[in-house]
C-alpha cells in the first residue's frame, strides 16, 4: 500500500482538527499529538501574537511571556506578512469577548 504524500497527511490532520467538538476535546487532542515542549511553544507564540495585536511593546511581551526577542520578531513578521489568519482569529476572539462584556 503506497504511503500518503505530505500534502494528504497534512490535510488529514487538519480535517481531524475540524472534527473537535469541545475545548476539552481540543486540549486532549493536542496533548496526544504534540510533545509538551511543542505545546508550550505554540501557546507562547499565540500569547505573543495576542499582545502584539494589542500594541504591547517587546519588553513588556518578553517580561510576561518569557519569549526571546527573536521569537517576538518572528511572530510579528508572521502577523504582518503571513496569511493573515491568526490576526483574523485574534480579532474574532476579541469581538466575542467584547460582546460578552456588554
Amino acid at each position: 500500500m503506497p504511503r500518503k504524500n505530505v500534502k494528504e497527511r497534512r490535510l488529514d490532520m487538519y480535517k481531524a482538527i475540524l472534527e473537535l467538538e469541545t475545548l476539552e476535546e481540543c486540549c486532549d487532542f493536542f496533548e496526544d499529538v504534540c510533545a509538551m515542549t511543542e505545546l508550550r511553544s505554540m501557546e507562547q507564540r499565540f500569547e505573543v501574537a495576542s499582545m502584539l495585536k494589542k500594541d504591547k511593546v517587546y519588553t513588556e511581551i518578553m517580561e510576561k511571556t518569557n519569549a526571546s526577542s527573536a521569537t517576538i520578531s518572528r511572530v510579528n513578521r508572521m502577523l504582518n506578512y503571513g496569511t493573515g489568519c491568526l490576526g483574523k482569529i485574534l480579532d474574532r476572539m476579541d469581538e466575542k469577548e467584547e460582546e460578552i462584556s456588554e
